[in-house]
């Protein structure tokens, strides 16, 4: 996955604590602690409440298929197909 670059604005105390942190988890950079910070709050659903959306009414379902019966099909044709890799046991 791609990575874009921002430009955060830190006290003084938190760009340390980054500092340190960077140094103790052995990693490149601040930035990729500030990924994983972000990665693990989203994971663990630190979100504000305010920023929770429904999804109701942003997907169509086609009249003539109302239980969704060619779904896969429609959506497998969306994407290209890929060989899929055999690994044969010896039993």
């Amino acid at each position: 996955m791609s990575k874009q670059a921002v430009s955060v604005t830190l006290r003084a105390e938190n760009l340390l604590w980054l500092r340190g942190q960077t140094r103790t988890m052995r990693v490149r950079s601040i930035s990729e602690v500030l990924d994983r910070l972000v990665s693990t709050a989203r994971r663990g659903g630190h979100v504000h409440a305010a920023s929770i959306r429904s999804v109701v009414g942003t997907v169509r379902i086609a009249a003539d298929d109302p239980d969704l019966a060619t779904a896969d099909a429609a959506v497998r044709a969306l994407f290209p197909a890929r060989p899929r890799a055999v690994i044969q046991t010896r039993g």
